[in-house]
């Protein structure tokens, strides 16, 4: 607060107050006159507008949709790609399962795993849904042969069924 107090000037009392969002209020008052003026200064250089505010959160709910889009293909693009790789490990290791599989079903599973490699690399844009797709065509054709081969080994009374299953994980 500042007081003037000279012969024959008008005594004037200034105050200044900021608030804690940064607001300045300003009074000023002729003692004399008994008249009063204020005015509020506010620093909205670098401060968003309401309207730039509610079009940052519009476009940041947009991307998250984005992000997750894009997450669950990169999901079903490493499903795909394990299996591929975790199965063709499994039908070619015969200390275990790669044995127990006849050479023509051994044949039909590396040439779907080919197809699905190949399918891969042209399809890099692939979206989840085909990603999806060709991960239970693969099953489809790879799930039954790999059974089958569990099935006759345990019949078998091999020790093939206590054996640890393979999960190689990316």
């Amino acid at each position: 607060m500042l007081h003037f107090s000279y012969r024959g000037v008008p005594q004037i009392e200034v105050t200044f107050e900021v608030d804690v969002n940064g607001i300045l209020q300003v009074k000023a008052e002729d003692k004399a006159a008994k008249k009063s003026q204020s005015i509020t200064i506010t620093n909205e250089n670098g401060r968003l507008s309401e309207e730039e505010i509610e079009e940052k959160v519009r476009e940041a709910e947009e991307f998250a949709e984005e992000d997750k889009r894009i997450r669950e293909k990169i999901e079903a693009r490493n499903k795909l790609e394990t299996y591929i790789f975790s199965t063709k490990s499994a039908i070619n290791d015969n200390d275990k399962l790669g044995r127990k599989i006849a050479s023509g079903d051994k044949e039909e599973i590396e040439n779907a795993l080919k197809d699905s490699i190949e399918w891969l690399d042209d399809n890099q844009n692939a979206d989840k849904d085909e990603l999806d797709e060709r991960t239970r065509e693969l099953e489809d054709v790879c799930g039954p042969i790999i059974k089958k081969a569990y099935e006759e080994s345990g019949a078998n009374g091999s020790d093939f069924e206590n054996e640890e299953p393979n999960h190689d994980e990316l």
